[in-house]
């Protein structure tokens, strides 16, 4: 252990007591003395004259303190961060860099979003004349899928699929009733544990839906030696990379290097072959198509793997008999991940009042792709686009699941390595040298640029 003054750092998580344990490990790893509190009182930290971090969750933070004490006091989160965990906000961002940069990799690895702000159903009407012009130009005109989501829910809440303005209208009409006292049956479908009410969300983002993502078997992955029978048919389910980013400072983001695959719970089916008209008549059954973990509660835990567990399980999207996801695959992914977070933080950077990242703080996202399967008959090359989904503050990690555990305890000892210990210790890191596209401490250097120093 480095000898220093002993720091304080207040800990505390009342909703995730996983995470809670997971930071109190990190900090007990760290080659520096430090004093764990569950509270602390403003003028403590104030009159104490050695570092103070604050690794909590966001509403238990003193945010004055984080930026009238840069020099002593280290955070866990930043104030000012809606540019990158609102989806209205995210898509704006994204939508203003793009049309400024229109060559930047976001260009193809966002999907298309329109915004809607709406509390009744009947103001839809208006909004197909007006912000939803485009939009209803497209349902019009080929009938294509999109996905609704409520700008400020998460785990899977209020999502919806529609292919015309009957069934967006209906769908609207369905949360509407959800908050009625005379609505008896609005919670009697399928997807009554993705119910919301309008009342209390007003803002969505309605996506295009990717159509052709990548599609495995998650019964087919080996763990502990154990394989699914290969005379056993193989179905394609669809899957979400949960990646985990962290930011440091004003401003550093790395990616950690170990992602997870998150499976959804049945075979997935293709819309395409969905008749028009089924859609138009809420509930559809969202199952083989959400891969939310929190939604795959009675799985069994088989829901949830390493991306690297996927090599050499077959491809069940693919043209050609017997593809295998392959390694080179797992790098080209994790490649366009880092540059995808890399343009996605220059994109926030552009909009420096909903992002606004301080030298004394760091921040752990969880970040969600979608992974589009493009496949060429030709020579059966297959290409690999991520999309990204969303981006999550304060991620719900307790849902990984008891087997993969220890790719956390790993994250957050790199977090307490990459962000606590060189700010109580004065200095950039442990690491000489430390480029973007370098990897130390399973955290690859996605992105670099001083805003502001301490």
């Amino acid at each position: 252990m480095i000898q220093t003054s002993p720091s304080t750092c207040v800990v505390s998580w009342p909703g995730a007591p996983l995470t809670n344990t997971l930071v109190i490990n990190s900090l007990k790893r760290l080659r520096i003395p430090v004093t764990i509190t569950p509270s602390a009182q403003s003028h403590q930290i104030v009159d104490h004259q050695h570092i103070t971090i604050q690794w909590s969750t966001y509403d238990q933070l003193d945010h004055e303190l984080t930026y009238l004490h840069r020099q002593k006091v280290l955070s866990s989160s930043y104030t000012y961060r809606k540019a990158l965990i609102r989806k209205h906000f995210l898509s704006r961002c994204i939508l203003s860099y793009v049309t400024k940069h229109p060559t930047s990799p976001l260009k193809v690895s966002s999907p298309k979003t329109f915004e809607v702000e709406i509390v009744f159903a009947d103001d839809l009407d208006e909004m197909w004349s007006d912000e939803l012009w485009d939009l209803g130009e497209e349902l019009d005109l080929t009938g294509a899928w999109w996905i609704l989501k409520p700008g400020m829910a998460d785990r899977g809440m209020g999502i919806r699929l529609f292919n015309s303005k009957v069934s967006l209208q209906r769908i609207f009409e369905e949360f509407e009733g959800t908050d009625s006292e005379d609505s008896d049956n609005s919670d009697t479908n399928s997807n009554k544990g993705t119910a919301i009410v309008t009342s209390q969300l007003r803002h969505f983002v309605i996506q295009e839906y990717i159509n052709n993502p990548l599609l495995l078997d998650p019964s087919n992955i080996m763990t502990d030696g154990f394989q699914k029978n290969k005379n056993e048919e193989l179905k394609g389910h669809k899957f979400h990379i949960r990646a985990y980013c962290v930011c440091k400072g004003a401003l550093e983001v790395y990616l950690y290097d170990r992602a997870l695959a998150l499976f959804s719970s049945v075979p997935y089916i293709n819309l395409a072959k969905t008749p028009v008209k089924s859609a138009d008549f809420p509930p559809m059954d969202l199952a083989p198509h959400l891969t939310n973990t929190s939604l795959q509660s009675d799985n069994g835990g088989m829901s949830v793997w390493l991306l690297e567990e996927l090599i050499g399980r077959r491809i069940m999207s693919a043209h050609a008999d017997k593809l295998e996801f392959n390694h080179d695959d797992m790098i080209n992914l994790t490649n366009q991940m880092v540059t995808v977070l890399a343009e996605t933080f220059k994109a926030a950077l552009e909009n420096p009042i909903h992002f606004q990242p301080l030298p004394n703080a760091f921040e752990l996202y969880g970040v969600d792709f979608l992974v589009a399967h493009e496949s060429s008959h030709m020579m059966d090359k297959n290409f690999y686009q991520v999309k990204l989904l969303e981006i999550n503050a304060e991620p719900a990690i307790e849902l990984t699941g008891p087997r993969l555990t220890w790719i956390l305890e790993e994250l957050f000892e790199s977090i307490g390595k990459v962000c606590v210990e060189p700010f109580v210790l004065k200095r950039d890191s442990d690491v000489d040298i430390w480029k973007v596209g370098d990897t130390y401490h399973h955290m690859i250097k996605c992105y670099e640029k001083g805003i502001r120093q301490l």
